[in-house]
């Protein structure tokens, strides 16, 4: 596959910034694919969604090469778990799928029956080895990996969970669209404690804790990312520069930057929260439309659906 790499010169929106290497690696024409999750063995796992397949990226070499997943499968997230494998929400199936990483066998965990087209989302694990789940649909559950157990819950405002992450304490949230708020998930009784956005309407789509157990929010409906202190139960906001719209993705590094995507701008942006300021890395093509980002040391990923291409960012 064709590998397109540069040193980019970060268009700084607050203190000057110097140049990252950004690479765009290709994958199979049509596969959309929607989220990435870097793997410890150096690969990239990404969801072909409109393929019905897992991918698998090789940077070293640009190769890509996709897993089906069967008849009716459109798989949306995919993140990579303890035991080093893929783990996938797959809309299509109505399952949570795990992908072996060295023998690429295939296993499917389908929702109990009562929760038929979920629209599963996004999972994160949480420090017990439990994979938690949404589903667009109103709905949020959990997957035992070692007894294959799934039970699901309705969620308290029905339509919208998307984004779903775990904090450095061991603690599960979601967020949800549709149903604008946040939400904590009580892990034994399955309850969902919600906590409203700092002004209705914003529309928190994705959901990620930094190293400190803040949660970084993404809202979509208003261009802004939100910073929620459990703790004290306080919000903080910050605009998007140029965007009143179109904050989609929100993903913290090992750094704890602030990585999110704006539509508005086709870029990826960096938020440094102790100075305030944003860089922009804008995609050297035309609707990129980055709907998830995950990173490893030293590397941010993202998967442009609009351009078949997976995005790196170096540092």
């Amino acid at each position: 596959m064709k590998i397109a790499v540069a040193a980019l010169a970060v268009m700084a929106l607050g203190a000057a910034a110097q140049a990252e290497h950004v690479a765009y690696f290709e994958v199979p024409r049509g596969a959309h694919p929607h989220d990435v999750a870097p793997a410890p063995d150096g690969t990239v796992w990404y969801t072909a969604q409109s393929q019905g397949a897992i991918g698998i990226l090789d940077p070293r070499t640009g190769r890509a090469r996709q897993i089906p997943l069967g008849t009716d499968s459109a798989p949306h997230g995919v993140i990579v778990g303890p035991d080093r494998a893929a783990w996938i929400t797959d809309g299509g199936l109505n399952a949570i799928v795990r992908v072996d990483a060295e023998t690429h066998a295939v296993r499917s965990f389908p929702l109990p029956k009562d929760f038929a087209n979920a629209n599963l989302n996004t999972a994160t694990f949480d420090r017990k080895g439990i994979l938690w789940f949404t589903g667009q649909n109103g709905v949020y559950g959990r997957v035992d990996p070692a007894s294959g157990k799934v039970e699901a819950w309705k969620a308290p405002k029905g339509v919208g969970p998307y984004g779903i992450t775990t904090t450095p304490h061991g603690d599960v949230w979601y967020a949800s669209l549709a149903g604008d708020h946040i939400a904590k998930i009580d892990p034994v009784s399955g309850d969902a404690l919600m906590v409203a956005p700092p002004k209705q309407g914003v529309g928190p789509r994705r959901i990620w804790s930094d190293s400190k157990g803040m949660l970084w929010v993404s809202f979509w409906n208003t261009g802004e990312l939100g910073r929620f202190d459990p703790a004290t139960k306080t919000w903080k906001v910050w605009s998007l520069p140029k965007s009143n719209e179109g904050c989609y993705a929100v993903f913290v590094d090992d750094k704890d930057k602030v990585w999110a995507s704006d539509w508005t701008n086709n870029a990826l942006v960096r938020f440094d929260p102790v100075t305030e300021k944003f860089d922009s890395f804008a995609s050297d093509r035309r609707r990129s439309d980055v709907r998830q980002i995950l990173g490893r040391p030293g590397e941010v990923w993202a998967a442009e659906s609009g351009t078949d291409r997976l995005v790196v960012v170096r540092e």
